[in-house]
């Protein structure tokens, strides 16, 4: 590599996600895009840590390592972890009719 070449960090949308507005629609988006249930697992885990991920998993009643793991790629969370997870980040689930 060149004195001169630019070094970038690593793209992460958890840097962009300012407030519940901007985590809202980034959910939105996910869900417009696929319906894969581990993409929507990872966008919540990007909107947890966006914020405090110890806080939001001591709110939910589990712990850091478990929350993450349960909201990474490799995760496989129970859809009450989902639902706890929106809650506590101030997300609501909504379902509307397929059109």
């Amino acid at each position: 590599m060149s004195e001169n070449a630019e070094q970038f960090s690593a793209f992460d949308t958890a840097d962009y996600l300012e407030n519940l507005d901007d985590a809202a629609a980034y959910l939105e988006a996910t869900l417009a895009d696929s319906d894969d249930p581990a993409l929507i697992a990872r966008a919540l885990g990007t909107i947890a840590r966006s914020g405090n991920l110890s806080q939001l998993a001591r709110r939910i009643g589990m712990s850091r390592e478990g929350l993450y793991k349960a909201l990474s790629a490799d995760g496989n969370p129970s859809f009450a972890t989902i639902t706890k997870v929106a809650g506590a980040l101030g997300l609501r689930l909504r379902f509307e009719p397929a059109r």
